[in-house]
């Protein structure tokens, strides 16, 4: 009597064909991809490919053992080194703006350009608090625009009534002086 085929195979041996053939193909192929994976790594090592790279025999950049890992560290560099701004939630990016919102302000020349900014500032709060995302509560207050105005007209009355350093005057003149060619 012959031998059952099956009771021949050792308990670590992986069956010769497998049940699904779908998942059979792709066995192989992942297998085949890693083979070859391997084989391009190996032929760059002896080609010398990754002789002399940069930073070889350093240790890596911005990893320090005392600290906690974090998730999010190549989000932050990238961040930092494309210099991207405005990706701050709502609530945030209001909190922030509010902080800087007098400075915003001195740099406006007229009363109208103020109004218009503060309206729009206040318009944005409250358009803010009505959205229903995730993320930190709206806490930024409302201006109110008439007080704003009288602040903003204030701090530039100061400024204008301060004198102006010798040292601006004179630049400021051989600036005039090289522009209109009196120099």
């Amino acid at each position: 009597m012959a031998e059952d085929p099956r009771s021949s195979r050792r308990a670590g041996d992986v069956p010769a064909q497998p049940r699904d053939p779908e998942r059979g193909a792709a066995a192989r192929r992942i297998a085949d991809q890693t083979r070859w994976v391997d084989l391009q790594v190996r032929q760059a090592i002896e080609r010398g490919d990754f002789d002399d790279l940069p930073g070889t025999g350093r240790p890596i950049a911005d990893i320090d053992v005392d600290r906690p890992h974090d998730p999010d560290w190549w989000l932050k560099k990238l961040i930092a080194r494309e210099q991207i701004t405005g990706v701050l939630p709502p609530a945030l990016a209001l909190r922030k703006e509010a902080l800087e919102l007098d400075d915003a302000l001195d740099r406006l020349g007229t009363e109208r350009e103020v109004r218009e900014h503060l309206t729009d500032f206040n318009r944005r709060v409250v358009e803010a608090r009505r959205q229903l995302t995730g993320g930190p509560p709206v806490v930024t207050p409302t201006r109110d625009v008439d007080d704003e105005v009288r602040r903003w007209a204030g701090r530039r009355a100061d400024r204008r009534s301060r004198p102006v350093p010798q040292s601006t005057r004179r630049s400021a003149r051989r600036l005039w002086r090289r522009r209109s060619g009196h120099d």
